[in-house]
């Protein structure tokens, strides 16, 4: 560390450490993307394991190391976490740049080398991570131009700005579910998200089997992490079953993997946010718990109560999945639908060919039960029978 540190009256080895340090992290990142890691993991898992300092840094050290690959070599997918990362360069040049954090961080020589070391030490040893997509360097945009390419990619393109436009529609209406203080309201709201992302998810199915579009599955990872992480990933779930989804959970790592449909991944991780702010708002709400000799039970309460509202969740997902299915095409929608599980079957089987299932813990607070599902019933969307109209309230 002293060695790396420099000394004040050499500023060439201090340059020449700093170079050294800059180079192993973009090595460390670099290696990170072999091992199956994407921006977003890396940020967070980093985030998580050390400091949001650390975070920081690691997160110029992506910056750095994505000037190393050509912008058609790099996935879409991997554009979107870099631009919500904030992963750019913003230095003037590589050598000012430890200077530079420095002053940002306002922290000294010691600290900026103490971090990173410390991530570099980190990322040696991250485990390997089953891929979702190309990596940096290995995407290749078509260059097909037969007319059966160009109409699929147009109508990929065409379907990707409806996904887009749907998706601004979800996000909007779940902002409003998690700001309003009546649950009748936020009630509603949820609602008409879910009406419009399970109509969109069954149109797009029925749509790619009439264009023979071949659009495979694809995965993307949800942060699931303390405190109460073991019911977070129920709740994750049961809303990506919902959704013709499957979520494998790395407990040790903080996040789950979910793989399914584009448009249902999407889905899928809005709604399991929202509903997760809605559920931490109604615990928080219900306030801390003491038993009769004044100990707290508050960790019991709330670990029963996210329990019970995962739980209630799924089956009101479950119910509302059928309904809609029902109305959209009954019998002739079930093969199509069932084709689409079993492409997700298949690759939850090939990334995850050891994955083993696991039994969701005990519970021993029975109040805290009772008030997580009737949380559930007024957050989990019971007014999705708008999604169909098949069914009305008396």
């Amino acid at each position: 560390m002293a060695e790396l540190s420099g000394r004040p009256d050499d500023p060439g080895r201090t340059l020449a450490a700093d170079r050294c340090l800059s180079a192993r992290l973009r090595d460390g990142v670099a290696a990170a993307w072999e091992r199956g890691w994407e921006p977003a993991d890396v940020v967070r898992h980093t985030s998580r394991r050390l400091t949001p300092r650390h975070g920081r840094l690691v997160t110029d050290a992506i910056a750095s190391e994505m000037r190393a690959y050509a912008g058609a070599t790099v996935d879409h997918r991997w554009r979107e976490q870099l631009t919500t990362l904030g992963a750019k360069v913003w230095w003037e040049d590589d050598d000012a740049h430890p200077s530079a954090w420095r002053e940002r961080e306002e922290v000294g020589r010691t600290a900026y080398v103490a971090c990173a070391v410390e991530i570099v030490h980190l990322l040696e040893f991250l485990p390997s991570l089953p891929g979702l997509g190309p990596r940096p360097g290995t995407y290749a945009q078509g260059e097909d131009a037969s007319t059966s390419f160009s109409s699929a990619r147009a109508w990929r393109e065409r379907a990707n700005e409806v996904d887009q436009r749907m998706l601004g529609k979800v996000r909007a209406l779940l902002a409003k579910a998690e700001s309003t203080e009546f649950p009748e309201e936020a009630e509603a709201l949820s609602a008409r998200a879910q009406q419009l992302m399970a109509r969109h998810s069954i149109d797009r199915a029925l749509l790619a089997v009439e264009t023979g579009d071949t659009e495979g599955t694809s995965g993307r990872r949800v942060a699931v992490d303390n405190p109460y992480d073991a019911p977070k990933a129920v709740l994750l779930t049961v809303v990506s079953d919902a959704n013709s989804c499957r979520a494998v959970w790395h407990r040790e790592l903080g996040f789950a993997t979910v793989l399914g449909f584009s448009a249902d991944l999407a889905a899928v991780e809005m709604l399991f946010t929202s509903l997760l702010v809605q559920a931490t708002s109604a615990m928080v709400h219900a306030g801390p718990r003491r038993d009769a000799r004044g100990r707290s039970r508050t960790r019991s309460f709330r670990h029963a109560f996210l329990n019970a509202y995962a739980a209630r969740v799924g089956e009101r997902l479950r119910e509302a999945a059928d309904r809609a299915a029902a109305d959209a095409g009954g019998k002739d929608l079930l093969p199509v639908l069932a084709a689409r599980d079993r492409a997700v079957e298949r690759a939850v089987a090939s990334m995850f060919p050891n994955l083993a299932k696991g039994r969701a813990g005990s519970v021993s607070n029975h109040e805290g039960w009772v008030a997580g599902r009737a949380a559930a019933d007024l957050a989990s969307l019971n007014g999705r029978h708008e999604v169909t109209g098949a069914f009305r309230r008396s």
